[in-house]
């Protein structure tokens, strides 16, 4: 099986074996990582990755899949690949806390370590810190605008990979947002894990209004109705209103219920619907926006 110590560049590997054959891959050296700008041109980074890493770090070793694979490019002798055999993490590493905002030519992490090893994580490093962090602030700067308003973190479909997608969950949280729809972050890490439904829900009911009445029969905790399926302001906000009008009548209408608009002119349908809330008696309805 393949491990993540060939996740690096190949120049990483043939700088090693020239040190080692030179006798230096041993010499003392400290890197520091750090932004020359921020990303975007924007005011601050907010740092992250660094559970991530330390769990590559720990756990970083050329396994005999590796191996045999390094061999197979005819690049790497068998003295050094014997050398690799017993490769492990020595140094230190000391680092912002994840969460922290930085600024550009600030050290967010430095590793004291031996040369041939600060070469093999370097590029690793990078991939993890610039990723993590760079979701991390745009989480942020998304929560400075929303105020205390929930964000639901809702990007495994969108992101580049699966690693992206679980790990860009976990960012988004230390950037200020409130949960995940990705079962396998909220697994993971612990995080609280949200979602409302999809149009397929709607869409697999005759009408708009008996998709409704049958999740809110299924979900009556958790009623956030996605109401621009067919026709947002003539369809299916007042569809949604009957909905809340009935449980409401029963008793059984929930303290947090409210509407999902998931396309279209988002800030002049949120405040339109809220007229047609309110005017119906539901001034509380919530009205999440993706």
């Amino acid at each position: 099986m393949y491990t993540n110590a060939l996740l690096t560049d190949l120049y990483q590997l043939t700088m090693m074996q020239g040190l080692y054959f030179e006798g230096k891959h041993n010499q003392a050296c400290v890197f520091d990582r750090y932004y020359r700008h921020n990303p975007f041109n924007g005011g601050y980074t907010v740092v992250a990755g660094l559970e991530h890493l330390i769990d590559y770090v720990k756990n970083i070793h050329f396994s005999d899949d590796d191996l045999a694979y390094l061999k197979s490019t005819g690049i790497f002798k068998d003295t050094f690949l014997d050398y690799l055999k017993r490769f492990h993490f020595t140094g230190s590493i000391y680092a912002m806390p994840e969460g922290t905002v930085a600024f550009p030519q600030e050290v967010l992490l430095r590793v004291e370590t031996t040369k041939d090893e600060s070469l093999l994580l370097e590029t690793c490093m990078s991939m993890i810190m610039n990723h993590e962090s760079l979701i991390a602030t745009k989480a942020r700067r998304v929560r400075c605008v929303a105020g205390d308003d929930t964000l639901m973190e809702f990007g495994l479909r969108r992101a580049q990979g699966a690693s992206a997608g679980v790990y860009g969950a976990r960012s988004a949280m230390i950037g200020g947002f409130n949960g995940t729809s990705n079962m396998l972050s909220g697994a993971k890490f612990g995080m609280p894990v949200m979602g409302t439904m999809a149009h397929s829900w709607v869409m697999s009911f005759p009408t708009e209004l008996e998709a409704f009445r049958t999740y809110a029969k299924h979900y009556p905790n958790s009623l956030i109705l996605l109401a621009d399926t067919y026709n947002t302001l003539k369809q299916g906000v007042p569809d949604a209103i009957t909905v809340f009008r009935e449980m409401k009548e029963a008793g059984t209408l929930p303290s947090f219920y409210g509407i999902r608009l998931d396309s279209g002119d988002l800030a002049y349908l949120s405040k339109e619907a809220h007229k047609m809330f309110a005017a119906a008696g539901f001034p509380d309805a919530v009205i999440a926006a993706s």
